[in-house]
C-alpha cells in the first residue's frame, strides 16, 4: 500500500511585478496557511517519507513553513521538472521514487497538482473529488492510497482519494473550537 499527498504551494506574493515567477515567494496569508497544513498533517500522522518538491521559492518555503518533521523525517528531492509540471511528468516523476518511501508528498503548482489529482482518481470520496474540481486552492492537500507494492505500477485512474483538505476549512475549525 503507498500513500501519496498532493500540495498546492501557499499562497504567493505579486507584490513585485518585475520578479521572475520562479522567484516568487509567499505573501502573509501563505506564510499563516502553511503552517496549518503542518499541524494538520502531524495531527493525521501524514509525515512522508520523501518529499519531491519543485525548486520555485514559494513551493520550498511552504515546504519550509510546514514545520521540522518534514525536514527531519523526510528526505526530500528538490526537482526543476516540477515547477509548472503537468500530470504526466508528475506521474513520471513518482515512478522514480525509491520504493523504500511508503509515503510520498508532491508539492507544486497548479494546474499540474489538480490535473495530476483528477488523473489518479479512480475510486474513494466522490464528495472530496466534486470539492478537489471545483477548486484546487493554495495550500490545498490531495490524499490518496494505491493498492501496489511499487510507485511503478500506479497508474491514472488507479488512486482510491481518502480526502481533500483546504487551509480555509482547518482554520474555521479552530476558530469554531
Amino acid at each position: 500500500m503507498k500513500t501519496l499527498l498532493l500540495l498546492r504551494h501557499a499562497k504567493s506574493s505579486w507584490s513585485d511585478p518585475g520578479r521572475a515567477d520562479h522567484d516568487r515567494e509567499l505573501n502573509r496569508r501563505g506564510e499563516k496557511a502553511a503552517p496549518f497544513m503542518g499541524r494538520f498533517l502531524r495531527e493525521q500522522a501524514l509525515i512522508p517519507d520523501l518529499v519531491w518538491c519543485s525548486t520555485a521559492a514559494r513551493t520550498v518555503q511552504t515546504l519550509g513553513l510546514l514545520g521540522r518533521d518534514f525536514a527531519t523525517h523526510a528526505d526530500v528531492i528538490y526537482s526543476e521538472d516540477l515547477y509548472m509540471a503537468g500530470e504526466s511528468v508528475l506521474l513520471e516523476s513518482l515512478h522514480h521514487t525509491h520504493e523504500d518511501a511508503t509515503s510520498v508528498m508532491f508539492i507544486g503548482h497548479n494546474p499540474g497538482i489538480e490535473m495530476f489529482a483528477q488523473a489518479l482518481f479512480g475510486a474513494g470520496d466522490a464528495e472530496a473529488r466534486d470539492a478537489m474540481a471545483r477548486k484546487y486552492p493554495t495550500c490545498a492537500l490531495a490524499h490518496f492510497k494505491f493498492d501496489v507494492e511499487n510507485w511503478t505500477d500506479i497508474t491514472f485512474g488507479s488512486g482510491t482519494l481518502i480526502g481533500f483538505t483546504k487551509v480555509k476549512d482547518l482554520q474555521a475549525i479552530k476558530v469554531g473550537s
